[in-house]
């Protein structure tokens, strides 16, 4: 199978650089690799001049095509005609020597999947417990490891408001926990949601399904979104073997009070994408959840050190949800 690395770039020249010398490094090499660039300056393109790689094609969009969705389809409509699989990365990873190796050889073993993700590894501390472990209030547990529990999930466990699906499932009152929270195992798992920056996708599904312009810009939840549409269609895996590393960059962020707006509206929009038409109880524990990890945020202000970041997301989730009852978010394709 013959594939193609796209990677949607903003003004990342050095994370940039980091993530392509591990390509170069992989025991399995994409038959191309595109750049699509929608930097505002020069940086990245010398950058790469500077650093020959092979089968590297470099593209920077114009205005009209900038934004993590539309770069992305501007990449796709570009892929070779002999491309099977097409695989995106952020461009603030960095991977394992194998990575493109076992990710293709997912496809192998499950000829069915219409997509493959990849595992961040070293954002949460994981321990195997065994088959028979009875976690405890403060622990998340799913097949045979077990993590710390965030705050906000603890809390959600004793007020009746936790997720339940298991990791990469979106239940009908959406707020899941994502595939972040599959364990280092080794496995294969089946999911309905795929983390964007460490995906991929045969080409096929790429000529009836796109990424929805709906989330311009930095594009929160657009992944959760697109592959909730593919899931339709097909299944998803997750190779906890596919690993690499997510390094969040902060450049090319949007504020703390946009992206609080964003976590609510982009929220309210993928939950629609999952559920279109929820029954009341959904409709109650979807606004519950958002309500309470809105004022969770808010509590930060008082225990974060960066209690001004804190206070301006609360007050853009606080308008996002306000917003809700007076221009719904419109669905596009």
């Amino acid at each position: 199978m013959k594939f193609s690395l796209i990677v949607c770039t903003y003004m990342r020249p050095l994370p940039l650089l980091k993530l392509l010398q591990s390509v170069e490094k992989q025991t399995l090499y994409p038959d191309e690799i595109l750049i699509i660039d929608a930097s505002t300056n020069s940086e990245t393109e010398n950058t790469l001049k500077e650093n020959n790689l092979k089968n590297l094609r470099y593209l920077l969009v114009p205005n009209e095509s900038r934004g993590l969705t539309k770069q992305r389809n501007y990449g796709i409509e570009r892929v070779g005609n002999d491309i099977s699989i097409c695989c995106f990365l952020d461009d603030d990873t960095v991977l394992e020597l194998d990575y493109f190796e076992q990710l293709l050889k997912t496809y192998a073993l499950y000829p069915e999947a219409l997509g493959v993700g990849g595992y961040i590894v070293g954002e949460s501390k994981c321990e195997f417990v065994g088959y028979h472990y009875q976690p405890k209030m403060d622990e998340f547990y799913f097949d045979g490891w077990k993590r710390k529990d965030g705050s906000r999930f603890v809390l959600r466990k004793k007020i009746g408001l936790d997720s339940n699906c298991p990791p990469g499932y979106s239940s009908l009152y959406s707020h899941g926990r994502s595939v972040g929270f599959l364990p280092p195992s080794g496995k294969t798992y089946e999911v309905e949601m795929l983390m964007g920056g460490v995906s991929s996708f045969r080409k096929e599904v790429f000529n009836t399904l796109k990424f929805s312009t709906y989330f311009e810009g930095y594009g929160l939840y657009e992944d959760a979104d697109f592959s909730l549409r593919v899931a339709r269609h097909g299944k998803l895996y997750l190779n906890t073997a596919a690993q690499l590393y997510h390094y969040h960059d902060a450049s090319g962020r949007p504020n703390q009070y946009q992206y609080g707006k964003m976590v609510v509206r982009n929220g309210w929009y993928v939950w629609r994408t999952k559920n279109p038409n929820p029954l009341f109880k959904d409709q109650l524990k979807w606004h519950s959840i958002t309500i309470l990890l809105t004022f969770i945020r808010f509590s930060n202000t008082f225990t974060n050190s960066n209690s001004k970041q804190a206070f301006t997301e609360f007050m853009g989730r606080t308008a996002g949800w306000w917003s809700l009852f007076f221009d719904k978010p419109k669905f596009r394709n």
